[in-house]
């Protein structure tokens, strides 16, 4: 008997409860996606083993069956997601080229030196709401989680504060899976423009920023980055490396403030803050679900046969909290558990060159709001405190809080 694929919901109103869902109908299963068929990978073994898998793709224009025959087109919403040409959706020596290219950017040395500035950020958006007179309510994921990492990125990427408003905006955009595809088109195009014109700047204005390093980056042949690829990857590191942070510090600040009693353990002293934020990644993954990947041949994994030219779709938040590794606590926030393993940042060559950043931001603000505001609750009903819409992005639409007692 034929199962009909199960379309998965796009405002992502549930989406741990649509990954037991999924995940009840095996392993890896077929979903449908827009419109678009895709196999949805929801255990953490078998996930891992695709995403180091050879025979599995990035590269649409190779491997996607339906994107080079035309079915899939620039009407699709997801169509920017697949299209962009950079690491992303490079595949073998096209990806170990661009990767090569894009590292001398995110080096440890570069990483670790943000150390002072991420600081004064926070330092300077603490003083900002401690400025909230007493009892007021103040939405913590706009007034903290998001503009730390939009001012860590812009200035790392070498943004004009005048062009950052827009910028942010574009990002905002970027990963509302419910926007018209006119609309996903015109801002992929805006935002393509504005990044045009940063690296337009940049060479006319270098400095010690990532698009000038990448402006500048040769390999051993003195091959550069084209501009459509240098444009492209400065998208991505964008759009990857802002809302993954942002949703990392909104949900370790909600799931602490609605585990109390773990909160009191890290103010003790008692579990470090590496594992609150190790936990947050396989608890509730930045990123829930990722387009796209696509079979190079056909597959057979698990009795299960992925055919060639079919798109796949790598579930990270299902697979943190898949029973198998993380038994009958997996739906659970513990940070004492031993085992947090997590694949929120990827696996194999594809794994986020930008994780070690968005650790960084972390491991900073975190304890830094916490100890500046001991009092710091939530506002009303954890219940009442909706998702972000869509099925990508893994955050809150906003984390209303109390920073001090009435």
């Amino acid at each position: 008997m034929t199962i009909e694929p199960l379309a998965l919901d796009l405002t992502g109103v549930d989406i741990q409860g649509e990954n037991t869902r999924i995940r009840a109908r095996g392993p890896v299963t077929l979903i449908e996606l827009m419109g678009v068929p895709a196999w949805s990978v929801t255990d953490a073994d078998v996930l891992k083993r695709l995403l180091a898998d050879p025979r599995v793709s990035k590269d649409p224009a190779q491997h996607w069956a339906a994107f080079g025959n035309g079915e899939v087109t620039p009407e699709w919403p997801l169509f920017p997601w697949v299209a962009a040409t950079n690491m992303f959706t490079a595949y073998g020596a096209d990806h170990r080229r661009l990767r090569k290219l894009v590292s001398p950017a995110f080096t440890n040395r570069r990483t670790m030196a943000l150390r002072p500035r991420i600081e004064e950020l926070v330092t300077d958006l603490l003083d900002r709401l401690a400025a909230t007179p007493a009892g007021e309510t103040v939405d913590l994921r706009e007034g903290f989680a998001y503009p730390v990492p939009i001012q860590v990125l812009t200035e790392l990427m070498g943004v004009p504060d005048d062009r950052e408003p827009a910028l942010r905006t574009c990002v905002a955009r970027f990963f509302d899976t419910e926007i018209s595809p006119e609309a996903a088109g015109a801002n992929y195009l805006e935002m393509f423009g504005l990044i045009e014109e940063l690296v337009a700047f940049r060479r006319d204005n270098p400095g010690e920023d990532m698009t000038s390093v990448l402006i500048n980056t040769r390999d051993e042949d003195g091959e550069r980055l084209t501009e459509k690829e240098m444009v492209d990857t400065l998208m991505l590191v964008i759009n990857a490396g802002h809302e993954t942070t942002v949703n990392l510090l909104d949900q370790a600040i909600f799931a602490l403030l609605t585990h109390p009693e773990q909160l009191a353990a890290v103010r003790a002293g008692e579990v470090g803050w590496d594992e609150v934020i190790e936990e947050t990644l396989r608890y509730e993954s930045p990123v829930a679900h990722l387009p796209l990947r696509y079979a190079v041949e056909d597959i057979e994994i698990d009795g299960i046969r992925i055919p060639k030219g079919e798109a796949i779709l790598a579930s990270y938040a299902a697979a943190g909290r898949d029973p198998k590794i993380h038994g009958e606590t997996a739906e659970s926030f513990d940070i004492t558990r031993v085992n947090k393993d997590h694949v929120a940042f990827g696996h194999g060559v594809h794994h986020c060159i930008g994780a070690p950043l968005a650790r960084l931001e972390a491991s900073i603000a975190l304890p830094a709001l916490f100890a500046r505001f001991p009092e710091l609750r939530l506002a009303g009903d954890p219940a009442d405190v909706a998702p972000v819409i869509g099925f990508i992005s893994n955050g809150h639409r906003e984390l209303p809080v109390r920073l001090t007692a009435e």
